[in-house]
């Protein structure tokens, strides 16, 4: 064989061709994506004898006109989009919307064994192999090999699967072994090299414009397609200016914006695709931009803060920028009305920014910037800037018409904000349960009535919101004082009648009104005493009762709003109480028994001097009473009988007789014996009593017991009362001289 001899520069030309046609076949490919073939069943290999249908596909769902089919290379026939075929070779298809598919070798085999590969298969997919032998029941194990090395051995799958395979050229076959008139033979395929079609073409990258203006922006496109039976793979894209990675890398767009093309970057620019799974990569041809400069045009002041609104207190962003413009460009930022710019920045860039940090009221009005690159400045419109301030804490403020909150009053709750952007919501609050809201549309405070019941009292709050945030202002408590009501007075002892000596306990109470509360008791009008109940309910004055103090009570109580009188309570007092009887007894027999003694002395005394002078006493007379073992002292008198005078016994209605009381203890802890007598006085009359003289009598004495309760007793023991505790005895008369 002979080469034709080419000098150098010819060679050159040649293979410049050769790349420029290559380039240009790539692009036309690129102008419509490829039909592909569908085959049922799908299988690539059969056996023959058997027919296989071929399907024509494009991107869309239905396809219109004829179908071109082509057979190994060679244009077939127009038909429909489907056609049955018998005969071994290569077929391939074409829509009027599509390029040519890839072909598709169909074989009809007529060995005994035949080893057949899932169809259509990509790259990146799973294939499925399947061993078929002409009588299945005669094979006991197929061996599948790729490039003559085993890799399964299989004895009751159908078929085997291999997992992400790649277009490269390996081949693969299956062996088994079968029993023929019982002889063991061995069976080989076909070595089969599987059809792995493109997942996807080289992508085409596509530029906005080759010869941009410096300034402005590039659209970069990669363009690539995936056949619609992979339309679910995702697919990522990458650009490059020469070797450098435009952006962040990969994306999953399909286009990439440069915003601002400068004069360096004029260069080579291309793209890559790569599917996500499976991990295949492939890029483009390169594509020549060449940046063009021109006078700066078009600029533009835009205003950035966070949330589209500008608030006091935050930084303000100030952004200029041109449309078009070459070279560096000189920035200044202005206001109205100020003569002295706010900034400038000299810098290589369609767009420069400036920021003013923490924004005050004073910093509103109007904005405008200037661009120049050395061919006078280019001023952007005017930009208008209102500033926001959020609200500031409120403040609350209670209003009552007097120096307390009483229940009736109509209290002002007054909420204001001293500073912040209008309008206003003002929301009160009582315990954190809202009472209402009002709206200050041109700012200042607003104000809430309310009208005070008990249930008012508590901590009271309101909140200001502009929509930059709310405030709550601090807790104002609000005590609510509630007026006293009528007290009522009650005794203790309730009942009907009370005696002197008891101890009474006045209670006076009134059922509402805040404390403290004092309390006043009155006796006919005349205060008896006050006192407090610092915590609300009532109080209680305790009273000793005499004599005196029959009559009509009442009480006052106050707290502060104003004194509720209570209703006229009337006290009956009947006398002594049973205590009282028995020490008043005590006393006056202490009292009596000591009488007793001075004048007993006295009579003695008397007794013995006139026995002197007339010679002695006649008789004397010692009665005694002993209960028990113990025995009464005796006591004696003088005679009241003169010898010499004759007896008369005085008359009945002068006769006044004053008892005598003493004690007498025989011993015993529960008895005590009050021994009683009288004594008869008589009085001189200066006529003698024209009655008979009666019959001298002793003066009576009268023995009683008084039985005393042990402390010792039991509980259940009915005790006596003091009253009902006397038992008389029988007295000896006592012989007393007369």
């Amino acid at each position: 064989m002979s080469f034709p001899c080419h000098r150098p520069g010819q060679v050159a030309g040649l293979l410049q061709l050769l790349l420029l046609t290559l380039a240009s076949g790539q692009e036309q490919s690129a102008t419509f994506p490829k039909a592909f073939l569908l085959l049922t069943p799908p299988w690539s290999t059969t056996f023959k004898g058997e027919e296989v249908t071929l399907t024509c596909k494009d991107h869309h769902s239905l396809a219109q006109g004829y179908i071109s089919w082509y057979y190994n290379g060679d244009f077939l026939k127009k038909g429909p989009e489907t056609i049955q075929i018998n005969k071994s070779g290569r077929y391939s298809c074409k829509t009027q919307r599509s390029s040519l598919s890839d072909p598709v070798h169909v074989e009809f085999l007529s060995d005994w064994l035949i080893l057949q590969a899932s169809h259509p298969v990509f790259e990146g997919d799973d294939v499925d192999l399947r061993c078929r032998g002409k009588k299945e029941k005669d094979i006991n194990e197929k061996i599948y090999y790729r490039n003559n090395k085993v890799i399964r051995r299989d004895y009751n799958s159908e078929v085997v699967r291999l997992h992400s395979v790649s277009r490269d050229n390996s081949k693969y076959h299956c062996t088994t072994s079968r029993e023929s008139f019982w002889i063991r033979r061995e069976e080989i395929s076909k070595p089969l090299k599987i059809q792995v079609q493109e997942l996807f073409p080289h992508p085409v990258l596509r530029v906005s414009s080759s010869q941009p203006i410096e300034g402005s922006p590039v659209s970069l496109k990669c363009e690539t397609w995936l056949p619609p039976l992979r339309s679910h793979i995702q697919l990522q894209f990458r650009f490059f200016r020469e070797d450098k990675v435009l952006g962040s890398g990969w994306i999953d767009s399909p286009e990439f914006q440069i915003l601002t093309m400068w004069n360096e970057d004029s260069g080579s620019y291309w793209c890559q695709a790569k599917a996500v799974t499976p991990n295949i990569i492939k890029k483009s041809l390169r594509s020549r931009i060449h940046v063009q400069r021109i006078p700066v045009s078009d600029v533009n002041l835009e205003i950035q803060s966070p949330g589209g609104q500008l608030i006091e207190g935050k930084d303000l962003v100030l952004i200029c920028s041109v449309a078009k413009g070459t070279g560096t460009v000189t920035f200044s930022w202005h206001r109205e009305g100020t003569e002295r710019r706010l900034g400038r920045k000299v810098q290589r860039a369609l767009s420069a920014e400036l920021q003013i940090a923490t924004v005050r009221g004073q910093d509103a009005g109007r904005y405008y910037c200037s661009a120049d690159n050395l061919y006078g400045p280019i001023l952007s419109k005017r930009i208008r800037v209102t500033l926001r301030s959020p609200v500031s804490r409120p403040v609350l403020t209670v209003r009552a018409p007097g120096a307390r909150a009483v229940v009736g009053d109509v209290v002002e709750l007054r909420c204001e904000a001293q500073s912040g952007s209008p309008p206003i919501l003002y929301r009160f609050y009582h315990e954190d349960v809202t009472l209402g809201s009002s709206s200050a549309p041109s700012g200042g405070g607003v104000s809430f009535n309310l009208s005070l019941t008990t249930e008012h009292s508590g901590n009271y709050s309101c909140e200001a919101n502009n929509s930059l945030g709310a405030q709550r202002s601090e807790a104002v408590p609000l005590r609510v004082t509630v007026p006293v009501s009528r007290p009522v007075l009650t005794f203790n002892p309730a009942r009907a009648q009370v005696v002197v000596g008891d101890l009474l306990e006045l209670r006076c109470e009134a059922q509402r009104g805040s404390p403290p509360i004092l309390y006043w008791f009155y006796h006919e009008d005349v205060i008896l005493g006050s006192t407090s109940a610092p915590f609300g309910g009532g109080a209680s004055f305790n009273l000793s009762l005499t004599t005196d103090h029959s009559g009509n009570y009442s009480c006052g109580a106050d707290n502060g709003l104003g004194v509720q009188r209570s209703y006229m309570v009337t006290l009956n007092l009947t006398g002594l109480s049973t205590n009282k009887v028995i020490h008043i007894t005590v006393g006056i027999v202490g009292w009596l028994l000591s009488m007793l003694g001075l004048a007993a002395t006295a009579s003695l005394v008397s007794h013995f001097r006139t026995q002197r002078k007339s010679g002695g006493l006649r008789a004397t007379g010692t009665p005694s009473y002993s209960p028990k073992e113990h025995r009464e002292p005796s006591r004696s008198g003088p005679s009241n009988t003169d010898p010499h005078r004759p007896i008369h016994s005085e008359p009945a209605a002068l006769m006044e007789l004053q008892p005598v009381y003493s004690n007498v203890s025989p011993g015993h802890d529960n008895l005590v014996y009050s021994q009683i007598w009288s004594s008869h006085h008589t009085k001189e009359n200066p006529a003698p009593s024209p009655k008979t003289h009666q019959k001298d009598e002793e003066p009576a004495i009268i023995y009683s017991e008084v039985k005393k309760a042990h402390p010792d007793d039991h509980e259940g023991q009915a005790h006596e009362d003091a009253a009902e505790n006397y038992e008389n005895l029988p007295c000896a008369p006592l012989a007393l001289d007369r």
